[in-house]
């Protein structure tokens, strides 16, 4: 899913909510059992006394406190049979993790970003910037997640490396949030367009261009047919003069030939009207009109007859 809007829709905060950084004023955030989320850390010195290759171990939070826990028992001086037991645990969902490839899993993926062998075993804090951000991408990407939240991952990096993403991620099999001003890279790797726009969130399917391509069809169409409904509303002079029967009416919307509350006995110098209502509300008055005179007629021949 690439997550698009404008600069300050609220995309970065999106993200941070759904990976629990914020409190959500509104609903909730639900995994499914055992499900794993991993995010794109933009602290550049969280890390900064740890190994390069730890750093991105740390990334599945599960297996590295299993690690920490199986080495802290095993370098006990008195190890007892419970510990052993504890262990056997240990070593069994060690082996379901995978945590046996563990180590060469996270250099392929230094390797791939950029980050040479000689720099695995560095720490954090003798790595430039750049590297850093390079570091903290792999150790979103390691063990690969169930959920994967990326906030302009492609930052910082060269084109070889953008490349190598873009084939990554084409390949991940799992759930992906991208935030991205990087349209090229977007149309790469999503396959859904999230649409973040005055508070509202809406999911498209197809890439950036497919979304923009259809939005922008949509927006003609809407303007299209604001524009048919406007010509609908307009009444001309003459149509304005035949809905209202040729009667005496109060002009209530007139041009500078004729002010508010005259009596007229033509509509020629009223101006058209762009609103129905308005040209109803003439058009009922000119009727109130007519009927107010004919009732005045009936009532003279009335009293002519009786004289």
């Amino acid at each position: 899913y690439g997550v698009i809007g404008a600069n300050g829709a609220g995309k970065s905060t999106f993200l941070r909510a759904i990976s629990g950084e914020l409190e959500p004023t509104k609903g909730s955030v639900t995994l499914g059992p055992d499900e794993r989320l991993s995010v794109l850390s933009q602290d550049h010195f969280k890390w900064d006394q740890y190994t390069v290759l730890n750093t991105v171990l740390m990334g599945h939070t599960v297996l590295w406190d299993i690690m920490n826990q199986r080495d802290a028992l095993y370098a006990k001086p008195d190890f007892s049979d419970e510990d052993g037991l504890k262990v056997a645990e240990l070593e069994e969902r060690f082996a379901e993790l995978e945590g046996w490839n563990a180590e060469s899993d996270a250099a392929a993926l230094l390797s791939g970003l950029g980050i040479k062998e000689d720099k695995h075993y560095l720490l954090m804090s003798e790595l430039s910037g750049k590297e850093k951000v390079r570091v903290m991408l792999a150790q979103a990407l390691f063990g690969n997640p169930d959920n994967l939240l990326l906030d302009e991952p492609t930052n910082d990096l060269d084109m070889e490396t953008v490349t190598w993403l873009e084939e990554y991620l084409s390949n991940f099999e799992h759930t992906v949030l991208v935030v991205s001003h990087d349209r090229h890279f977007l149309d790469s790797v999503c396959t859904h367009t999230v649409d973040i726009d005055f508070g509202k969130v809406s999911i498209y399917a197809g890439n950036y261009s497919f979304w923009y391509e259809s939005s922008q069809l949509a927006l003609r169409q809407a303007q299209n047919q604001k524009t048919k409904a406007e010509e609908k509303r307009k009444l001309t002079v003459e149509e304005l003069n035949a809905l209202c029967g040729g009667a005496d009416i109060m002009c209530y919307y007139a041009n500078d030939k004729t002010a508010r509350g005259d009596t007229i006995k033509s509509l020629a110098d009223i101006v058209v009207l762009n609103d129905f209502n308005k040209a109803r509300m003439v058009a009922y008055d000119a009727y109130l009109l007519q009927v107010a005179h004919e009732q005045e007629s009936a009532k003279t021949l009335a009293n002519l007859s009786k004289g």
